[in-house]
């Protein structure tokens, strides 16, 4: 049998909801660095084939959003949610993505990177009106 209608038992739930996955701005930083440092150390390997000998070649391997929320084992939609309502994690969220931005930028523009793919990705487009 159910709780009677029009019940108050809601009100006696000593908390509600979950506790967050990152509980200070600072831990979910050091996550997020911890994610751009793995990028670094772990750049994506090409095959080329030169003079008939193999080499490995390492490639800029690029900053994501949603590498970052795979690598720290969250939903993209939980790290919007920092992003979004709680005031603390703001300034944290926001830099994060201002970094993530920039990578991508920066390696397009250096030609580490598709430029393609990165301008789509970053919603920049060269529009010409005829």
């Amino acid at each position: 049998m159910g709780a009677p209608k029009k019940n108050d038992f809601w009100k006696m739930r000593s908390k509600h909801g979950r506790d967050k996955i990152f509980t200070s701005p600072k831990i979910l930083l050091d996550a997020c660095n911890e994610y751009f440092q793995w990028c670094i150390d772990n750049p994506l390997m090409e095959m080329i084939i030169q003079s008939g000998k193999e080499f490995l070649v390492p490639k800029m391997r690029a900053f994501t959003l949603k590498g970052l929320c795979i690598f720290l084992d969250i939903e993209t939609k939980t790290f919007e949610l920092y992003h979004n309502d709680y005031k603390d994690f703001i300034p944290i969220t926001t830099r994060v993505k201002e970094i993530i931005y920039t990578q991508k930028f920066e390696g397009a523009a250096a030609g580490f990177l598709n430029q393609n793919i990165i301008a789509r990705d970053l919603g920049l487009k060269d529009s010409a009106d005829i």
